[in-house]
């Protein structure tokens, strides 16, 4: 009798999963962005929701919840409802690195559901015009030369200027001091050209915009090959750091327990989305790697979460005394 009455409320489950997934999506959608508006997951997330609002039918609206490197963001997303409604876009530092460092009240693999990877993108490594240097291994002996007054900002303890920060110490033995911005990469990057902090480590589609109108200088690029966009900058092997590579990827995620028929309306809209030339071509434009189709799943973000999860455990564990 008792399995009866399990299997009767499982195919209920199943029934109403399956009536919601058709009307789906019939009002608006939240897709919350755990930084400040203007940096690179922002604009990322704001390309995305305009294109994906004509394969769903609905407006996607973007909510900027920023603080503790996109932890707060992220944590409103993993306690959302599971009814498709609420989206979140993230990358290695919110939906891996964050895990390792933040006593997070979620878990990151268990509370939320994959939707679809996006995109990917190498680092710049940045200083305002005012700092004497010109090329990577100027701005090394700079740094070595006035160990106590340069600054670099970051989103905070754990977030990825802070990681490639501390590495970059490490690999060039230079010192410097971190400055958090709560705001994210649009307050710290406004200091930058003001020269009021000397160094950013920075995605490109916040970047390279502000490189080009001047006013901030690109030492390199870290990947094993130059940007089609930038073909003007070293990378890091070149500029003399070989094997300084870091890339930020990025994806989409819902609270876990979304049905699977609207987990996978969404990541059709993805799919769609990413095979757009007008999108194909604003994310090229901004440095950002598209990946081919067999990796836009929430199966290819998933496994590509749990190994970041795993790279990074180490590094972090060397940095402990800092982050704690």
């Amino acid at each position: 009798m008792r399995k009866t009455i399990v299997a009767a409320a499982c195919a209920f489950t199943m029934a109403v999963g399956a009536a919601s997934a058709q009307t789906y999506p019939s009002r608006p959608i939240t897709l919350i962005v755990p930084f400040g508006a203007g940096g690179p997951t922002d604009t990322i997330a704001r390309i995305l929701a305009d294109r994906m609002k004509v394969s769903l039918g609905q407006p996607i609206v973007v909510e900027n919840v920023g603080g503790a490197a996109g932890s707060i963001g992220v944590g409103r997303a993993a306690a959302a409802a599971p009814d498709g409604y609420t989206l979140s876009i993230g990358h290695w530092g919110t939906h891996a690195v964050n895990s390792l460092i933040y006593k997070l009240h979620y878990d990151l693999l268990r509370d939320l559901q994959p939707i679809a990877l996006v995109a990917s993108n190498p680092y710049l490594i940045l200083s305002t015009d005012a700092v004497p240097a010109h090329d990577l291994k100027g701005l090394i002996a700079w740094l070595k030369s006035d160990k106590t007054k340069a600054t670099s900002a970051t989103n905070g303890v754990g977030s990825a200027g802070y990681l490639i920060g501390s590495q970059f110490k490490k690999a060039t033995g230079t010192s410097f001091q971190f400055v958090a911005y709560r705001a994210g990469v649009g307050g710290s990057m406004a200091d930058l050209i003001g020269g009021h902090i000397d160094l950013m480590f920075d995605q490109i589609a916040s970047s390279l915009p502000q490189v080009r109108a001047g006013g901030i200088r690109a030492y390199a690029v870290t990947a094993k090959t130059r940007l089609a966009v930038a073909p003007d900058i070293p990378t890091v092997d070149e500029a003399g750091l070989p094997g300084f590579y870091m890339s930020a990827w990025h994806g989409l995620w819902v609270p876990k327990g979304t049905p699977k028929a609207i987990v996978a309306k969404l990541n059709a809209a993805v799919v769609d989305a990413l095979a757009d030339p007008a999108v194909r071509q604003r994310l090229t434009s901004l440095g950002q790697q598209i990946p081919p189709r067999d990796r836009q799943t929430p199966e290819a973000l998933a496994a590509q979460q749990r190994a970041e999860i795993a790279k990074w455990k180490p590094i972090i564990k060397a940095n402990e005394p800092a982050l704690h």
